[in-house]
């Protein structure tokens, strides 16, 4: 095993954990104990690596001008992919209507009833991106609020320049600290993810797929659209990555991500694989991964799409084109708000529905099928922040080496 790379250990990982999950069903659960310890690992991570990253990131691209450059072809990117990935994901549902012939008798409750967030404004949105106080947003561990806040930090160290050499050096040696964890973290990578496998397929199984198949197979529809349609584009016209590296290359955050169903805790490989095998230096990568981890949510816009038009059909609810261009902006804006933890897309969904004018009934079998549902989505979501920092890094120039292996650099690489 040592001598494998860890893409490779994380998927012998993963297949041997469903197998496991399968064999052993609910009596395989003594092992999450052992997915929790991995998840709670990554967790302590996130926030530091963040917050460093973030700094050292902006700091280090030591021109206000080009960090403005960079700054505005990111956010674009986020916004754009997010925009077009509600409308393939409202596509995909009109086309399979996944709600058309559920009946109405088929909808229970199940467990607690569940409360919306609040109603979410422009206004308030961005008014939530702010801290009030820095120190509390770190202790509650309100990812955007951080990234703002280090973004403000970075900003400033990059305007006064030499001035604050030593605040860069401390920063740099921070981050040096918290990359170095995150190795010690990843070498258990295989064994966390062979637990939550195991766990979660032997939880669920595959009775979750008898009610609700038809909504669970559009979101995937929904997510592999999104990959062909627009993240294909982008790889082979903007960032000129060999498709088929691209796809080794990116299983091993797809594992993670299918195993944490967590944006924010895929963070530490996306940023491994993308600065190690993608060649993306650290400077990019160091400030598009966090942003995108806690911004670019295009697989929850297409969950959200998808729960929408699903809950629609059911109740033979019309949407009219001008009701679904509301949806899409209001998708968007969620998305951008949706915080990068596990779940988070249910709390939010009822609130979406409420502002629809929709029933959330439904949303009582939804929960029991959700983890299926989460994996693809946060796959999808990580993906997303990985093609746009390519993108970035090919318009930008700020490739360490041409994102190929070695023996096929010469004929692979644009």
């Amino acid at each position: 095993m040592k001598k494998m790379n860890l893409g490779t250990q994380v998927l012998i990982a993963f297949v041997l954990g469903i197998g496991l999950g399968i064999v052993g069903q609910k009596d395989i659960l003594f092992l999450q104990p052992v997915g929790d310890i991995f998840l709670k690992l990554i967790q302590m991570l996130v926030i530091p690596l963040i917050f460093f990253s973030i700094i050292g990131g902006i700091a280090n691209i030591g021109d206000i001008s080009k960090l403005k450059r960079i700054g505005s072809k990111v956010l674009g990117f986020y916004v754009v992919t997010t925009i077009l990935s509600t409308i393939i994901g409202v596509v995909v549902a009109n086309l399979m209507q996944p709600g058309k012939g559920f009946s109405i008798d088929q909808i229970v409750e199940t467990g607690e009833p569940i409360k919306a967030a609040p109603p979410m404004t422009v206004g308030s949105a961005l008014l939530g991106m702010i801290p009030s106080n820095p120190l509390q947003a770190l202790a509650e561990g309100n990812l955007m609020q951080i990234i703002v806040f280090a973004a403000f930090l970075g900003i400033v160290m990059t305007i006064l320049g030499d001035k604050v050499s030593t605040v860069k050096k401390v920063v740099s040696e921070a981050t040096q600290i918290m990359f170095k964890l995150t190795d010690l973290v990843m070498k258990i990578t295989p064994i966390g993810v062979f637990a939550l496998a195991a766990c979660s397929t032997g939880e669920y199984g595959t009775a979750m797929f008898s009610v609700l198949g038809m909504f669970i197979v559009t979101h995937y529809v929904g997510a592999i659209s999104v990959i062909v349609l627009l993240y294909l584009f982008i790889l082979k016209v903007i960032a000129k990555v060999p498709l088929s590296y691209f796809f080794k290359k990116i299983a091993s955050i797809w594992l993670v991500a299918f195993s944490t169903t967590s944006s924010s805790g895929t963070l530490p490989v996306s940023m491994k694989v993308t600065e190690e095998d993608f060649h993306v230096k650290k400077e990019l990568s160091s400030f598009t991964l966090p942003l995108g981890a806690t911004i670019n949510m295009n697989g929850i816009a297409v969950y959200y799409a998808v729960t929408i038009i699903f809950v629609a059909q059911i109740y033979g609810m019309e949407l009219t084109l001008g009701q679904q261009a509301m949806f899409i902006f209001m998708t968007t804006l969620i998305s951008v708000g949706t915080p990068g933890i596990p779940a988070s897309g249910i709390v939010l969904s009822i609130m979406l529905l409420n502002n629809m004018g929709l029933p959330v009934t439904i949303m009582g079998m939804i929960v029991g099928i959700f983890r299926p549902i989460d994996m693809v989505h946060t796959a999808l979501n990580v993906t997303g922040d990985v093609v746009s920092t390519l993108a970035v890094a090919r318009m930008e120039d700020m490739y360490e080496a041409e994102p190929a292996d070695d023996e096929n650099a010469s004929e692979q690489t644009a």
